[in-house]
């Protein structure tokens, strides 16, 4: 009977510039009874990854350009803001009122260039960037649980966004070490024999949306997910493989 199990593990500490975050990931999940073994996904929320490399920024201490005024009065938003999402993003793909659309440096298509607000400081003021590199956030990690423990895991960082003509979000994968990203059915069978043409499961934004049923993304305090049981497809390949390439869109 097929089977996985999502662990989230409680009593994680509030993460400061420069914490051995992968430390920190063992010894919680000692606390929780729970033992990392060969073959677990270890899922990483990135707050706790950007923390621990000191990506907070008080706006207080940015000054907009004019350019970040300009998109700030189009959108409604704070031109510090805005500001920064500039410095963090590749392209402006969409700036209407209240919505400020972007590609960021990761390849990543969302708001804000993926700065946020909440489970910060709870100010204003105080905002949190992405990681400066998500996938090599996730290979040092996985090479420092393997350090800590003996074990062979795989790491998923994850970030919550919307989704194109959903409404809601979901977490999903942004940094990735030690499993594929998909899980390819092309060119096999179904059960009746067709051949599949353009089954690729984004198996990797799977697990992160799976993790946030026990991590959630409020108050509950619970950062980190071990999912066991996954049948997964051991590699390398980084996450940004998920991005779509610009030459693909279908919607803008």
């Amino acid at each position: 009977m097929p089977r996985i199990e999502i662990i989230g593990l409680e009593g994680v500490p509030e993460i400061k510039p420069g914490d051995d975050l992968a430390r920190i990931i063992v010894e919680a999940a000692e606390r929780n009874g729970v033992k990392i073994e060969d073959g677990d996904v270890i899922v990483v929320k990135s707050k706790i990854v950007s923390k621990a490399e000191g990506k907070i920024v008080d706006l207080k201490r940015v000054k907009p350009s004019e350019r970040a005024r300009e998109i700030a009065e189009a959108t409604g938003k704070d031109p510090r803001l805005v500001e920064l999402v500039l410095k963090e993003s590749a392209e402006v793909v969409k700036a209407v009122k209240g919505h400020l659309i972007v590609k960021t440096r990761h390849g990543i298509v969302c708001a804000n260039a993926g700065i946020d607000r909440s489970n910060v400081a709870g100010s204003r003021d105080i905002v949190l960037l992405l990681p400066e590199d998500p996938d090599a956030s996730a290979r040092r990690l996985r090479e420092e649980i393997r350090r800590l423990t003996g074990k062979k895991v795989a790491i998923v960082i994850t970030d919550t966004y919307g989704r194109p003509l959903r409404n809601g979000q979901v977490d999903m994968a942004i940094g990735l070490c030690g499993m594929q990203p998909f899980r390819d059915y092309r060119g096999q069978p179904d059960m009746k024999g067709y051949i599949l043409r353009v089954k690729r499961i984004a198996v990797a934004d799977e697990v992160a949306a799976a993790s946030e049923l026990v991590t959630g993304n409020g108050a509950e305090g619970i950062p980190v997910a071990v999912i066991k049981g996954l049948n997964f497809v051991e590699g390398e390949e980084p996450a940004k493989l998920l991005n779509m390439p610009k030459e693909k869109w279908l919607f803008r």
